[in-house]
């Protein structure tokens, strides 16, 4: 198994491919004092017991990196014998040093500072002791302060690394989130196309296919009509290029700009009259009007209503029987109302039931929840029947003064 793993991750520089070479330099630092031929008596070791106190920090260091607060309660252990014994070794000091900016810098704070706080108070509290008994200088502030001094500075590096990892981890985290906002953008932009697209061909390829139909039928017996019907089809072909033009302007222009050029209500008898002209008795009960702005109908919602418009009388040339379409827009309270039906002869089996979920009305209800309405689509008593309803914001009161 792994070594024991600290509450903190380990500092880059003891993930190095070769940690060894500062355990070998600090081991040379701590050993070589020990034989060193120092001025001062009590810096010697004077006695075998305390010669081995002064060398085992030597070996306890490596262990940091693991247990880096055992190493440090044994590294003041082992400092504190020797200095019972009478030695105060500038390499067992220099290897407490280390194993308290190491507790510092791998630990958590709550659990090195205690850990530091307890090392500079034995360590003060036994030197004065010893100082006074024996008379001998233990240097105790100067130590005290050292050990003090290393946990601050690896305080100082433990938190500058986790704000490290921080910026690292929320740049990592905003480069995901950039990554997946441009893929819903993606996303979105081709709802658009493919509902822009439908919007502006298929309900001109229905009057063209219903045009053809009737001058493939009419063309022996009875000319003129033929000849209606392909002046239709070429009008409607006409306007089918010139809508595809307009929908390729409207995808690279700026949102606003494309919300202000796309069809309104205002367009909405053109729609109806494109039907008419393929032979359809459109009736059409419009009490709001087709000037949006005038009428206090915002742009978005107006476009919303005219595709309701649209899809519906599209719905009607493909699946009607009758011949006979109805649209019905009125205003009821802060919610506009646009219905589209088409009247049946009979009630069609299920297998010929009008689809109620197609890409027209699946790009349909994708508009209408855009502006938080109500789509219902299906059979009803009078046929086949297309309503959205439209929230509408509340008209501003002006107030004057009295």
């Amino acid at each position: 198994m792994s070594a024991p793993e600290t509450t903190m991750s380990a500092p880059r520089a003891f993930r190095t491919a070769r940690p060894w070479l500062a355990d070998l330099g600090l081991a040379v630092l701590v050993v070589g004092p020990a034989f060193a031929p120092l001025p001062l008596a009590e810096l010697r070791p004077s006695h075998p017991v305390a010669l081995v106190l002064v060398l085992l920090p030597a070996l306890v260091l490596p262990m940091r990196r693991a247990r880096p607060r055992l190493a440090l309660a044994a590294c003041v252990a082992l400092y504190l014998g020797a200095l019972l014994l009478g030695t105060q070794s500038p390499g067992a000091t220099l290897a407490m040093i280390v194993a308290a900016y190491t507790v510092a810098q791998c630990t958590a704070r709550r659990r090195s500072v205690p850990a530091i706080l307890a090392a500079v108070i034995a360590t003060t509290a036994t030197s004065i002791t010893v100082s006074l008994v024996s008379g001998v200088d233990t240097r105790f502030l100067q130590v005290g302060l050292a050990l003090a001094l290393a946990g601050a500075i690896g305080d100082a590096a433990r938190s500058r690394r986790a704000y490290v990892e921080a910026v690292e981890e929320r740049a990592r985290r905003a480069e995901e989130t950039r990554e997946a906002e441009a893929r819903r953008r993606v996303t979105e932009e081709r709802l658009r196309i493919a509902r822009d697209l439908h919007d502006a061909v298929a309900h001109r390829i229905s009057v063209i296919s219903l045009n053809a139909g009737v001058a493939s039928s009419a063309l022996e017996t009875r000319p003129e009509k033929a000849r209606d019907a392909l002046a239709t089809i070429r009008t409607t072909s006409r306007d089918v290029l010139g809508e595809i033009g307009a929908m390729l302007s409207v995808l690279r222009a700026p949102d606003e700009a494309a919300a202000r050029e796309q069809p309104g209500l205002a367009r909405v008898p053109e729609v109806v009259e494109s039907v008419r002209m393929a032979g359809w008795d459109v009736v059409v009960r419009d009490e709001i009007g087709t000037d949006a702005e005038g009428s206090g109908i915002p742009i978005g919602i107006g476009i919303v209503a005219y595709r309701v418009v649209q899809e519906g009388l599209t719905n009607a040339v493909k699946h009607g029987t009758t011949r006979r379409a109805h649209v019905l827009m009125r205003r009821d309270g802060d919610v506009l109302e646009v219905v589209v039906t088409n009247p049946l002869d009979r009630m069609p089996e299920p297998a010929e039931a009008p689809p109620t979920s197609g890409f027209g009305l699946i790009g349909l209800r994708e508009r209408v929840d855009a502006v938080r309405g109500e789509l219902d689509a299906g059979l009803a008593p009078g046929g086949f029947r297309l309503a959205a309803r439209l929230p509408l914001p509340a008209p501003v009161r002006s107030e004057t003064a009295p």
